[in-house]
């Protein structure tokens, strides 16, 4: 079996290279809680190249434009409707940025006019290894006034087969788990966790 890869999509609008130490912390999490093995630095994938479809996994980010061009697009619906898993984070932290705004626009040219839904709170992917009874937690950026003020207590995703291929999330965990590793040691709990679930869910659904 390969090794886990953290992979970044690359695209040519907007700024998809933001949280550049959260893909470590993550790997470093899965290293730590699960047998899953990883390799240990993330690999940026153009969102045009067929390089894409080796791997089951990716994460695109920004804070500004995402304006997909044909091949980007293309690429993008065929990678999720055949398997591939999309995690999108908005860094941001909002529902009206830019990011949010053109994001979701090309989810409804892509997928449908709701194509992009809320996920309940129960769903299975808050139990993929992680117990989170409360469905997504609460990122800092959401508490400390910056964004819209308010604390999203949902993800929305696209689901292709009954099972979640576009997680879509405006609570900026990019952000959230931009720190290096070593940091854990001083949080109450640790934060990752969640991105451990989401890593899971993408590799076993």
């Amino acid at each position: 079996m390969q090794p886990f890869t953290f992979v970044r999509l690359q695209y040519r609008s907007g700024n998809w290279d933001t949280d550049p130490r959260m893909p470590s912390n993550l790997l470093h999490s899965l290293i730590q809680y699960t047998t899953v093995q990883v390799e240990e630095q993330e690999k940026v994938v153009s969102l045009e190249s067929a390089e894409l479809f080796n791997y089951p996994f990716s994460y695109l980010s920004g804070h500004k434009l995402v304006q997909f061009n044909q091949k980007e697009r293309q690429n993008f619906e065929t990678y999720v409707r055949n398997g591939g898993f999309v995690f999108v984070d908005d860094c941001n932290h909002d529902i009206d940025g830019l990011f949010a705004r053109s994001f979701e626009e090309q989810m409804r040219q892509i997928f449908g006019q709701n194509a992009l839904k809320k996920i309940p709170n129960n769903h299975k992917l808050y139990r993929s290894f992680f117990t989170f009874d409360e469905g997504p937690p609460t990122t800092s950026f959401e508490l400390n006034g910056w964004g819209d003020d308010l604390v999203h207590d949902y993800l929305k995703a696209v689901e292709v087969d009954g099972r979640i291929a576009v997680l879509y999330s405006n609570k900026d965990y990019g952000c959230e788990w931009d720190y290096d590793f070593r940091n854990k040691r001083w949080l109450a709990e640790d934060n990752t966790k969640f991105g451990v679930n989401i890593i899971m869910y993408a590799l076993t659904s």
